[in-house]
């Protein structure tokens, strides 16, 4: 199975699932898709030799570009891994419930338009959680809103601030979602 990886950032998970699935017979990161050009993401890429382009979100949005530049590489199974614009629509209805997430929450708390990165942690904090983690998900055309597919938990003490609450939180992603994805190729 040929995945494309969806980033916006630095690609720690981008990496991690590159990493996780090099070697195997079955599954192969076949592109590196990023939204903004400056995305350390690509670098990684290019270090372990995984083809990657920069697609504006015009292009994202536009079938006519984004559709034959996945067709063209045999994606069969998009991955975000924070990727931060909204799939459109026609692009969720090409790969239907082969396209997932990965939040930085216990969805559906902290989910939805504007809760990414740290924006997450804070609002983890600003709450007095005791408890959040990640959650892997489908995509759907609403933000956050699609069927979960697994979750992993850490607690949160009085004394951790945003910074510890994503530490916390991104251990929980490199040990968790290239395993998740594994079983979900595997279906």
């Amino acid at each position: 199975m040929n995945i494309a990886i969806f980033v916006s950032g630095s690609g720690t998970n981008c990496e991690n699932i590159i990493q996780h699935f090099r070697g195997s017979e079955n599954i192969r990161t076949a592109l590196v898709v990023s939204n903004r050009a400056d995305a350390f993401a690509l670098e990684r890429a290019k270090r372990l030799g995984v083809p990657s382009c920069v697609v504006p979100k015009a292009d994202l949005n536009n079938p006519d570009v984004i559709l034959p530049l996945l067709r063209s590489n045999g994606i069969e199974f998009i991955v975000l891994a924070g990727f931060l614009p909204m799939v459109p629509d026609f692009l969720i209805e090409a790969f239907p419930r082969r396209i997932v997430n990965i939040h930085p929450a216990l969805l559906p708390r902290h989910g939805g338009k504007g809760m990414w990165g740290h924006h997450v942690h804070e609002a983890v904090k600003a709450a007095g959680d005791t408890v959040t983690g990640i959650t892997v998900h489908y995509v759907s055309p609403v933000c956050d809103g699609g069927e979960i597919i697994a979750q992993y938990s850490t607690p949160v003490s009085p004394d951790d601030t945003p910074e510890t609450i994503a530490d916390k939180v991104h251990v929980l992603e490199m040990a968790h979602y290239p395993e998740v994805l594994e079983r979900l190729f595997e279906q």
